[in-house]
């Protein structure tokens, strides 16, 4: 008598759907949220350092004398002495036409071409920039005497004063995009964590009897951290995706702006490369912290 066979079923220990948690879509929010706060942090970052490098060791120097031939003569003057001083690097006097153009842009006037603006006793403006890492304050202390030897009551007045504590607000914007990152990455961690536990909670009975017919714990977390490794990787997948088409999005509206303190931010090729790691750190975070929380759990069962 032959007895016919009858097809095993086989059942897995854990479920093999995608995305059927609550853990994927969790992680990808997560995952999206990280990634579009690095991207925050290391733009602001970036603009703080090209504005702080702007700013760093260079003065106008603003010549108000009545006369405005007295003024031109004064500026032309103080810029060739300047020019020719060892603790300057570069000294370029601005164009009145410049001025003027950047004058109607606050007033509405493109080009500078409003005859009232045309009207106005502009005075004349000379651009210093300081030679790198020289004693500021010495620095600063010669080119007073050299103004008020060529242009007696004209104005010193250093960026720094005016663009340093803008400097210094991106900056610390940057450091709490920083923040946000570890706590998001802290709070990716915790739903691992979560999920770990979950699932040894879910598979109590089941772990029992693999260890009764003597299968060891890094077997068993073994199991379960390819399952959680797995689901949390389409959660991250999924994030990186999402928060990629937006940074796309904004880098594309983002182009446009050609001028102001917003051109300065960018993310730049170390930028790029850092965020392109973040999803495999994720990844391999998360594969690390289901191993050591299963593990330390597996103790306490048995």
């Amino acid at each position: 008598m032959i007895i016919p066979r009858v097809p095993v079923q086989h059942r897995r220990l854990l479920p093999d759907r995608r995305l059927t948690g609550p853990t994927p879509w969790v992680i990808a929010i997560l995952m999206m949220l990280t990634l579009l706060a690095a991207a925050a942090g290391i733009g602001l970052a970036r603009s703080a350092n090209a504005i702080g490098d702007a700013i760093a060791g260079r003065v106008t120097v603003q010549i108000v004398t009545a006369n405005p031939v007295a003024r031109a003569a004064q500026a032309a003057a103080l810029r060739r002495r300047a020019a020719g001083e060892p603790y300057v690097r570069a000294a370029r006097a601005v164009e009145p036409d410049e001025l003027l153009a950047t004058l109607g842009q606050w007033f509405g006037s493109e080009g500078g071409d409003d005859p009232v603006l045309k009207s106005l006793p502009l005075p004349a403006l000379v651009d210093i920039d300081f030679v790198v890492g020289g004693d500021r304050a010495g620095q600063m202390a010669r080119l007073r005497a050299l103004v008020a030897a060529e242009a007696p009551g004209a104005r010193i007045i250093p960026h720094a004063e005016w663009l340093g504590p803008v400097a210094r607000l991106i900056r610390s914007l940057a450091w709490v995009a920083g923040g946000l990152v570890l706590l998001m990455s802290a709070a990716s961690a915790a739903v691992v964590i979560m999920t770990a536990r979950a699932a040894l909670g879910t598979h109590y009975a089941t772990i029992e009897m693999l260890h009764l017919i003597g299968a060891t714990d890094r077997q068993i977390a073994r199991l379960f951290q390819r399952r959680i490794a797995i689901d949390t990787a389409y959660g991250i997948a999924l994030g990186s995706a999402v928060a990629a088409a937006i940074l796309l999005l904004i880098g594309w509206q983002w182009s446009g702006v050609t001028a102001g303190l917003a051109a300065t931010a960018s993310l730049g090729p170390a930028g790029w490369a850092l965020l392109l790691a973040l999803p495999l750190l994720a990844i391999a975070l998360a594969a690390l912290t289901a191993r050591q929380t299963l593990l330390a759990a597996l103790k306490k069962i048995l």
